[in-house]
């Protein structure tokens, strides 16, 4: 297979990370016999200072050619100024809506020799396997009315929650489709006690579930959901939910694991084109230092594979490398090794060689 493949490596940590995921792609290319063409553009703090924009149209240009976007991370305390007009994480927002990339899967495993690295007692991470499936385009990231204004000495911010029927639909649609494959059971995460935008969102929950017969579906409140995930991890199979509750409840999960640099996300619409991502930000007090976990990145190309290039065994293999690294010791210093950012990667490559 001949596939082109977008590199954002973006701020912080995002260079170190996204090279380690390329060197790993290289390797299955080669052992598989693709051939994997590799550009590299701008995105993020990077791309301000560059282009005075957070995504540039040549990198959003080249990432609708291409077959799948390997993202590093966006942001830093350089461009945290809150008055600013222009912020990295626009880019990052750019980027889900120029590609229609709507939902976002956060595949949440633990890997048993790392039940120790989890602050959690090991009788609680038993059998954790879980799929977030979090909404990308709506809610209060990107509804409106949203600004801020100073009236009589009061200044008064505001940002809108607002989900239409058929945002929901898609995404409640995707969940049962990937619990079909998995335990058969689907939870929606909402806030439908308070807001009528989640009694929306259970409604047509109700309605998709009732296509599925097959599948199991329960509702649970956004916070009752967040003490489930500490308390009893392994009752959930697929969690669907909206953009903000699932940013919180996918980096909640990321304890389960141990470290958030575990952990890979595919964000997909309705082609194959996809953009993948590990879920941590940019590090900017490590960036540099050579110290990053890249396996949440290494683990996001494997998801690449899978969704857009359809490669399932080759994913696969680097899901195994990983697996087997990490059995071996190869931990970068936040699971409590010492190797560096490429000397876990060198590790992974080794394993599919």
């Amino acid at each position: 297979m001949d596939a082109k493949i977008t590199l954002l490596p973006g701020d912080g940590i995002g260079p170190e990370i996204t090279e380690q995921a390329r060197l790993v792609l290289a390797e299955v290319a080669s052992k598989f016999g693709h051939v994997f063409q590799f550009s590299e553009k701008l995105v993020g703090g990077c791309a301000i200072d560059e282009t005075g924009t957070a995504l540039p149209d040549e990198s959003l240009d080249a990432c609708r050619a291409s077959d799948g976007v390997i993202l590093g991370a966006v942001g830093g305390p350089k461009w945290d100024d809150p008055n600013a007009k222009v912020r990295p994480e626009q880019g990052l927002l750019a980027l889900r809506k120029g590609l229609g990339l709507y939902a976002n899967l956060r595949p949440v495993t633990l890997h048993p020799a790392l039940a120790s690295a989890s602050p959690l007692k090991e009788e609680r991470l038993a059998g954790v396997d879980i799929m977030v499936v979090r909404e990308l385009t709506g809610g209060i990231y990107f509804g409106s009315p949203r600004h801020r204004a100073e009236k009589d000495g009061v200044v008064r911010a505001i940002d809108t929650m607002e989900y239409s029927d058929y945002e929901v639909r898609r995404m409640v649609q995707l969940a049962c489709k990937i619990a079909k494959g998995r335990q058969k059971r689907v939870t929606s995460v909402d806030k439908a006690n308070v807001l009528e935008s989640s009694r929306l969102w259970r409604q047509v929950a109700d309605e998709v579930a009732a296509e599925h017969t097959d599948i199991t579906l329960d509702h649970q409140l956004v916070d009752s959901a967040a003490m489930r995930l500490i308390t009893q991890a392994s009752s959930f199979d697929v969690i669907v939910t909206g953009n903000m509750f699932g940013d919180i409840l996918s980096d909640e999960a990321s304890v389960l694991t141990g470290s958030l640099g575990l952990l890979p996300s595919a964000s997909l619409g309705d082609g194959k084109l996809g953009m993948y991502e590990p879920i941590h930000g940019s590090a900017p007090d490590i960036a540099g230092k050579g110290i990053a976990n890249p396996m949440g990145t290494i683990l996001s190309a494997a998801m690449l594979l899978r969704h857009s290039l359809d490669l399932e065994t080759e994913a696969k293999a680097i899901e195994t490398a990983v697996f087997d690294a990490v059995t071996e010791g190869a931990r970068s210093t936040d699971l409590g090794g010492d190797l560096s950012t490429k000397a876990v990667g060198e590790a992974v490559c080794a394993k599919l060689r």
